[in-house]
């Protein structure tokens, strides 16, 4: 595996590392452990003030942060700004309610012989993570933010075209005050996942990535019996109701479906509109996709970025053809995007028919499913004809008919009037083949710690 940045805009191999020796796994994991074994035993203030200054840095040093991600994956340099700041948001979140979210709870008991019992949350060791390329800091804060708040340590493996944004955050943390050894970057072979997972004082892994890697990723942890939380990919839904405001709801379609490129697993990827509406929609849809520029993405003039890498046009260029040779209908929308450079033109999928495979397929770029529905029962029904459950989206000027059309949606995540969208102080993570396990707020920095139970009972008490 080669860990390189290659600027997705101009093609260029600007640095390359070599990956980690099995005997730098190895010294990383007993580091790792000895820093938990006193890191565990730090007081929550103490771990709020290193989160706290990580997240002051993140926000001294926005631009520096936020070009890297540009230079390494070619996000807009505006989104690359935003991504920054959230994932200082991140940190800040935890830094105010770790203790809050981990503090003891008193468990009502049937009878006073029950004695008192406390639910105590506990860390148990090294959390493993293995994250993507399209957030490169995001999917960094929202692991080691709850897991370092609650008193684990982290070895992470991020993707291999993103090894400076792995690196600096190490960086980061060991500038706001973070132990040595406490969470490390390694630019691990594949071998080395095995390896992590059967030393004991690896506690679990959390991936973020294609269902691929999750489905040899979660054998080997259940092989070692160790906790896995998998966050995978997805399809979301974007259901457009017969008394839906068109024209904000096809901005919004537009948005949801080309931020990040289209690079983004709750992307608005199959939008599903009622007959009523559906004409006007598209017409408007097409129109908001035309105004995308396509350039470099440290102008403040672009607004369509490069996919992360030439193999990822190549990838999704193969695949769009591939479903053509299904039966899908492309058409291509605004102008054409540069020849040089990861670019990928915005294109608009139609004829997925119930026998055509690629319904079923996660597009990662600017590439839109639409699907023409009757009536409401029909766009639910589409809505989950898909084999993942991430996010999705309902439109409609009912409110509580939009709440109501959400329930019957089989993901971890819908919003009513908005794309799915990703913010310090709500869950994410989905169901079916998106994975399972949440990340951030309470639920996140609760999947790696020990609930223990400790019931102080009378010693006459019966049995």
């Amino acid at each position: 595996m080669a860990y390189a940045t290659t600027n997705p805009y101009t093609g260029e191999t600007l640095q390359t590392f070599p990956d980690a020796t099995d005997n730098d796994v190895r010294q990383a994991i007993s580091a790792a452990y000895e820093a938990f074994l006193a890191w565990r035993k730090t007081s929550f203030a103490e771990r709020a003030r290193v989160m706290t200054a990580a997240a002051e840095i993140l926000r001294r040093d926005i631009d520096k942060y936020a070009r890297l991600v540009t230079l390494e994956m070619g996000k807009l340099f505006s989104e690359a700004k935003a991504e920054t700041i959230l994932s200082a948001e991140i940190f800040e979140y935890y830094a105010k309610n770790a203790e809050n979210l981990l503090k003891p709870e008193k468990l009502p008991v049937a009878t006073p012989a029950e004695g008192e019992a406390t639910l105590v949350h506990q860390p148990q060791g090294i959390v493993f993570a293995i994250e993507p390329w399209n957030f490169p800091y995001y999917q960094i804060a929202r692991i080691i933010a709850p897991q370092l708040s609650a008193g684990n340590t982290v070895l992470l493996k991020h993707a291999s075209n993103v090894p400076q944004c792995a690196n600096i955050f190490q960086e980061l943390m060991e500038e706001a005050g973070l132990p040595a050894g406490a969470f490390r970057n390694l630019y691990l072979a594949r071998h080395h996942t095995e390896m992590l997972l059967n030393d004991p004082r690896v506690c679990g892994v959390a991936l973020t990535g294609s269902e691929g890697a999750g489905a040899i990723v979660a054998s080997t942890a259940g092989k070692a019996l160790k906790k896995a939380t998998m966050e995978l990919g997805g399809a979301d839904a974007f259901v457009v109701l017969d008394d839906a405001d068109v024209e904000k709801s096809a901005k919004w379609a537009a948005f949801g479906r080309h931020w990040n490129a289209g690079q983004v697993c709750v992307s608005s990827k199959r939008l599903i509109v009622a007959d009523a509406v559906y004409d006007r929609f598209v017409e408007v849809y097409k129109a908001e996709v035309a105004k995308f520029v396509a350039g470099d993405p440290m102008d403040s003039s672009t607004t369509l970025a490069p996919l992360s890498s030439q193999k990822a046009a190549d990838d999704l260029k193969k695949q769009v053809e591939d479903a053509k040779k299904h039966g899908a209908v492309v058409e291509v929308i605004g102008a054409p995007v540069p020849e040089k450079g990861a670019f990928f033109q915005p294109l608009l999928m139609t004829n997925l028919h119930q026998d055509n495979e690629a319904r079923h397929w996660e597009f990662f770029g600017p590439v839109t499913q639409l699907y023409r529905v009757k009536d409401e029962a029909e766009a639910i029904r589409i809505a989950n004809d898909t084999p993942f459950g991430l996010g999705g989206s309902v439109f409609t000027k009912d409110t509580t008919r939009g709440v109501r059309v959400a329930e019957q949606i089989h993901t971890g995540m819908v919003y009513v009037n908005h794309p799915t969208m990703v913010k310090a102080d709500l869950p994410f993570g989905g169901v079916a083949r998106s994975g399972y396990g949440r990340e951030l707020i309470g639920l996140g920095i609760k999947e790696f710690v020990n609930h223990k139970l400790i019931d102080v009972v009378d010693i006459d008490a019966p049995f």
